[in-house]
């Protein structure tokens, strides 16, 4: 399991990381060019506007699947640090289950919206609103995974292990 999750984080959740960066590196551009092009020249960029709000929807969706691995979404300490290591497996396991659940229905209705919407366009950038809609069953999908990850190495505080993204 240790090798998998190596696996894991060198190759799937590294690319997710250097492709939220990127994301957020061409919405601050587009963001950028729109002020200038508005403002300066007078001339605004239909396209800008629209690529910035699709690129922060995947940020958001990658960031959810990072967040995920380090075991950094809100946690329930309060209930946690008044158990015992038997009972906080037994909270993390129960954890795990929830949120698997939500990622999965999430992922499932997701897939659903993207397919729906397949021959809707978008205005302004000429491509398929599916790939904006895309964003919530990949980052859910992904998500679900680095909950199971995240849980199967028990707690981030006993184990260092964790690699950096």
């Amino acid at each position: 399991m240790k090798s998998l999750t190596q696996l894991l984080d060198k190759s799937v959740f590294r690319l997710v990381s250097i492709m939220a960066q990127l994301l957020l590196l061409s919405a601050v551009i587009a963001s950028f060019h729109q002020v200038i092009s508005r403002f300066v020249f007078e001339s605004p960029a239909d396209w800008t506007e629209v690529w910035t709000r699709c690129a922060i929807i995947w940020v958001v969706l990658l960031g959810l699947v990072l967040a995920c691995r380090q075991g950094a979404m809100l946690k329930v300490e309060m209930l946690e640090n008044a158990l015992n290591e038997k009972h906080k497996r037994w909270l993390s396991t129960l954890v795990m289950i929830i949120t698997s659940t939500f990622l999965g229905i999430l992922t499932w209705v997701g897939a659903m919206a993207a397919y729906r919407f397949r021959f809707q366009t978008i205005a302004g950038l000429d491509f398929s609103i599916a790939w904006i809609y895309a964003a919530i069953p990949i980052g859910s999908f992904l998500a679900l995974i680095a909950v199971i990850v995240h849980w199967s190495q028990g707690s981030a505080e006993s184990n260092d292990e964790i690699a950096p993204l």
